[in-house]
């Protein structure tokens, strides 16, 4: 079986769950796997993501040394790179800031190809089109094998850079939509239509027991969940506008926002500034039990991203039969049915969301055949067992037979 680097931005994450469970799965299939962070992460308190992070090799704090020696592995197989140097410098309309960091990306893909020489590694998998692809791209070629990569929401719709060079060197590439597979497709027409494939991600359905939370609720009310990182793309501040229109309706209503991130203060201001305290909660971070228990308990989860793939919360809330409303954008009508297993409304609308709220609120009694159609829908497609071993598959037998090794010859020294 071959020895895998798994390289992220950031890992281990408790929200982005995925990584950690093609990890644990390659190796139950008897892979070797190394997982890789460019930056550090606090150690979770997640008793696995807490083992996983103390195997887990960080890029950072950089090695001055080691960092040295990049540098100069850069200038002595600048032959080698140069194509890599080219595009970054010399080709394409990025801004020269963009162009600058990818320069020092290329230095941290020596850098990182320094790190795993020695530790028999045959493939290079990256999650996320980010900064973290470009190291494991000049990586892979300096080490004289091959990378692969998944591409998920805003890395490929918001922030594409340099996804053209990826893709063309990649060995293949992951997405998790028929959207975004069309996407990549359509904006870059050079690219092999075999070399992307779609594996969806997944969740664990769980049991069929929709129940209470077990605390008094104020059973006239609509009770709302939104979860999700605190970041301007996640639009947190669209959903306290609508609250506030909800509000002059005289619809009775709660709104729960689970999460944390840096846009926490503004929304604060805004709640505060529209008169919603009574109405919008902010309840900061939830662990797994803890959204289990509210996907239980409220009528109604929402989301109002900007941009995203499929996000696992809505899978999660559908899977327990909870309803939901969320923008139809991307690749998200491929999980929500609009009015046959949940609920979509036009993106940047408030009115529509709006709409949509008060629909449910008048209809919950008679929101059971749909709740029961959401379950179903996530249990054939988006069952998160049936799609990882599909996922493993589609790695092993990419990446069998396709790689050599070559450490007999090191060509970092």
């Amino acid at each position: 079986m071959p020895t895998v680097a798994y390289l992220a931005n950031q890992f281990p994450s408790p929200v982005e769950p995925y990584v950690a469970e093609e990890i644990w799965e390659l190796r139950r299939r008897g892979a070797r796997v190394i997982p890789c962070s460019a930056c550090y992460v606090t150690t979770s308190s997640d008793s696995e993501l807490k083992a996983l992070s103390a195997e887990t090799l960080y890029l950072r704090p950089l090695q001055f040394r080691l960092l040295i020696h990049a540098a100069f592995v850069c200038v002595l197989k600048f032959r080698l790179l140069k194509d890599f140097f080219r595009r970054a410098l010399l080709e394409g309309n990025e801004p020269l800031a963009r162009r600058l960091r990818a320069l020092l990306h290329t230095c941290l893909g020596a850098y990182y190809a320094l790190l795993i020489e020695r530790s028999g590694v045959e493939h290079i998998h990256v999650h996320h089109g980010y900064f973290a692809s470009w190291i494991a791209m000049v990586a892979a070629r300096l080490l004289g094998i091959e990378f692969s990569m998944t591409l998920h929401g805003s890395d490929l719709l918001l922030h594409p850079a340099y996804l053209d060079t990826k893709l063309r060197h990649c060995k293949f590439c992951v997405t998790i939509s028929e959207f975004n597979r069309r996407h990549i497709l359509e904006r870059y027409p050079d690219i092999q239509p075999e070399k992307i494939v779609v594996r969806r991600m997944g969740v664990d359905p769980g049991k069929d027991n929709r129940k209470t939370l077990p605390v008094a609720r104020e059973s006239h009310r609509l009770v709302m969940l939104a979860v999700g990182r605190l970041h301007a793309v996640k639009d947190h501040a669209f959903l306290v506008r609508a609250c506030r229109l909800l509000k002059n309706r005289d619809v009775p209503f709660v709104c729960l926002i689970a999460g944390e991130g840096p846009e926490r203060t503004s929304i604060e201001r805004l709640i505060r500034d529209l008169d919603l305290r009574g109405e919008v909660r902010l309840v900061g971070h939830l662990s797994r039990q803890q959204l289990d228990t509210c996907y239980l308990a409220v009528d109604l989860v929402v989301l109002t991203s900007r941009s995203e793939g499929i996000p696992l919360v809505l899978m999660e809330a559908m899977a327990r039969g909870t309803p939901v409303l969320a923008p139809a954008i991307t690749g998200i009508p491929e999980l929500v049915i609009d009015g046959n297993n949940g609920f979509l409304y036009q993106p940047g609308s408030l009115e529509d969301f709006v709409a949509r709220v008060e629909l449910v609120h008048r209809a919950e009694s008679a929101l059971g055949p749909l709740c029961r159609a959401a379950r179903q829908h996530v249990l054939k497609h988006f069952n998160r067992e049936n799609n990882l071993a599909s996922f493993c598959n589609l790695f092993l037998t990419h990446i069998d037979g396709t790689v050599e090794h070559h450490y007999e010859n090191p060509i970092l020294q």
